[in-house]
């Protein structure tokens, strides 16, 4: 298996499958959609860059 060397593309697959996994196993704490906006934000920023 070959990973990405891409950080925007890596960051893009986390937030996915987070984004996933949230609602299917019932997760919740205080600060979690902050945490998943910056996480969408950096994966877009980097993945514009090229990075």
């Amino acid at each position: 298996m070959k990973f990405t060397r891409n950080l925007g593309m890596l960051l893009l697959a986390v937030w996915l499958i987070m984004t996933a996994l949230i609602p299917m196993l019932n997760l919740s704490f205080s600060g979690l959609s902050t945490v998943m906006h910056v996480l969408a934000i950096a994966a877009g920023i980097l993945i514009i860059l090229g990075r």
